[in-house]
């Protein structure tokens, strides 16, 4: 994977899509992997749709639990480890 975006932030989603679409229009392969207040991005269909050109999306199990409790997580469900072996597997880890 060419970049892998770590979105930390509840406001990283929104600077997540027009990066995803960026980064697909420049041929690079892209992953996501959503932690903390983070995983509240999820929850917007634009970056849903900006997501099917991500080669992998992974949501921190335990960060959904706490934030969305009563909704299904609509992407992977991982773990911390997931996410050190994703940054291993990127080029470049861009921090959102």
């Amino acid at each position: 994977m060419d970049i892998l975006f770590h979105v930390s932030t509840a406001a990283g989603g929104r600077l997540l899509y027009p990066l995803l679409l960026a980064a697909h229009r420049a041929g690079c392969s892209s992953g996501a992997f959503f932690t903390h207040e983070g995983v509240l991005g999820l929850r917007d269909t634009s970056l849903m749709a900006g997501l099917a050109h991500a080669v992998r999306a992974v949501a921190c199990e335990e960060s959904w639990h706490r934030f969305c409790p009563d909704l299904a997580c609509p992407v992977e469900a991982g773990s911390q480890t997931t996410n050190s072996a994703l940054m291993g597997d990127a080029r470049k880890v861009v921090s959102l």
